[in-house]
């Protein structure tokens, strides 16, 4: 027997699942298939969440290693318990993951474990462990995410060569780790090992870090992270991890313009190169759908080229970030129930959880200088910044980038402790369309971090106060 529905929502991610949600709370009959057999997708499983977890906690064991003397807190001496800040992880994980099944069951979202299937229009089969049934529904949206891009050559077991997913289970501390890539995932968990001690090595393509970010951020950044003990061979490739050692892994690099190889040891090698969408086997042909050279699923405002089936997410263009198919999320469920559902793509931050933070959003430097579009930039040092100076976190700046005629905010970008939570002023700022003045004008409570802020704005018309 088939089950009928206004909606049927393929996947459990950050885009999925508030998907549902909303669709539930707006009156629509909702199924969300998810064969990961735990909602939140890559993001709260074995992403974004579990991650920020250890993040915290060798934040935490470093400062307490370091710090804390020079603060006048006398210790004993610190130890390493990796199985119970493994477990701890775990445990916000899981809490977290059983909230989402709350929220199905208050907002009237059947929640069904199994993988999805679009048989043709209107129509999902879900395949639970072999048994097999099929869903009739108006609507159907496609919200499957993403999965690691693998490094051809490389083989990943998750054990020695692992991906993200095995960086954040590893059982004991390696002695030197070498990652493969320069991007979000890599200096993040890189952060992590680095902490509670393994020697880290970042190997990156490019001739900088953080590609896609502002280029004036991802040096400085580099330039600190160098400081705290990464080593950064930029510029070049892996070839090969030669496995074959039980005792040591041997990696092949080569400058990326060409030239003599040469090679080293690891304990751990973390390929983090990217992700890629994650759409085959959806049975997009069954509805005429095509995905990309990439495996991109193209939208025109959530809607795919097949009628009533909507995609949203990392599996669709645009960064793959869980805020971002978030709103997508929300947008697409209010434009299925009749309503007005939209996503301002000008106004998606970024934030690197590294210590210190990176924040971003709108506009580049870099991007504002190719456009060949007039500007103005405000830029304060968080080393002037009192509670900064307080909580010996000094490193890093506030740059706020305006329109040189209507002083409209395009950018901020941000290197310091905190910034993932204070560039949500900024957002909020450009989603009102507000000039550096507005920012600048606008009181802000002292001593503070987020002073650093007005300041910067202050500093597009040259008048910063405290630097």
């Amino acid at each position: 027997m088939s089950k009928s529905y206004d909606l049927v929502i393929i996947g459990g991610g950050p885009g999925g699942y508030n998907c549902a949600i909303r669709a539930g709370q707006l009156g629509l009959k909702v199924a969300c298939i998810e064969t990961r057999g735990t909602l939140g997708g890559t993001c709260l499983n074995v992403g974004c969440i579990p991650s920020k977890a250890l993040l915290h906690a060798s934040e935490l064991f470093e400062a307490a290693s370091t710090e804390f003397a020079a603060l006048g807190i006398k210790t004993g001496e610190i130890q390493l318990d990796l199985p119970t800040m493994l477990g701890q992880k775990d445990e916000a994980v899981d809490g977290l993951t059983k909230g989402i099944e709350f929220l199905f069951k208050k907002n009237n979202v059947e929640y069904i474990r199994g993988k999805g299937r679009i048989l043709g229009q209107g129509r999902v089969e879900v395949d639970a462990d072999g048994e097999t049934s099929t869903l009739e529904t108006r609507h159907i949206v496609i919200a499957t995410g993403s999965e690691v891009t693998p490094l051809p050559g490389v083989t990943i077991d998750e054990e020695r060569v692992v991906s993200s997913t095995g960086a954040l289970d590893l059982q004991k501390v390696p002695g030197r780790l070498v990652l493969i890539g320069a991007g979000v995932i890599g200096l993040e968990l890189g952060s992590v090992w680095r902490r509670l001690g393994a020697e880290v090595i970042v190997v990156e393509y490019l001739d900088r870090i953080l590609p896609g970010m502002d280029s004036e951020l991802a040096k400085a950044a580099q330039r600190i992270f160098a400081r705290q003990g990464m080593d950064f061979r930029l510029g070049t490739k892996v070839t090969g991890v030669d496995t074959s050692d039980p005792a040591s892994l041997s990696v092949t690099l080569e400058p990326a313009s060409g030239g003599d190889s040469e090679t080293i040891s690891a304990d751990t090698v973390l390929v983090c190169i990217g992700r890629r969408p994650f759409t085959e086997g959806l049975g997009l042909e069954n509805v005429g759908i095509e995905t990309d050279g990439r495996g991109f699923i193209a939208n025109d405002h959530f809607r795919t080229s097949a009628e009533n089936v909507w995609v949203v997410g990392d599996c669709t263009h645009g960064p793959m970030l869980a805020h971002k198919a978030e709103d997508e999320g929300v947008a697409c469920a209010e434009l299925i129930a009749g309503k007005a559902g939209h996503v301002n793509y000008g106004v998606i931050p970024g934030v690197v959880y590294t210590a210190p933070e990176l924040a971003s959003v709108g506009a580049t430097e870099d991007e504002l200088k190719k456009e060949g579009r007039a500007y103005k930039k405000g830029k304060f040092p968080f080393q002037a910044n009192s509670r900064a100076r307080t909580n010996h976190a000094t490193d890093g700046f506030v740059k706020i980038l305006a329109d040189a005629e209507t002083d409209e905010i395009l950018g901020a970008h941000m290197i310091g402790a905190n910034v993932g939570e204070m560039i949500a002023e900024i957002c909020l700022a450009m989603e009102f369309r507000a000039s550096s003045e507005d920012v600048a004008r606008t009181c802000h409570p002292h001593p503070t971090l987020t002073e650093a802020v007005r300041q910067a704005a202050m500093g597009v018309e040259g008048w910063s106060m405290q630097a």
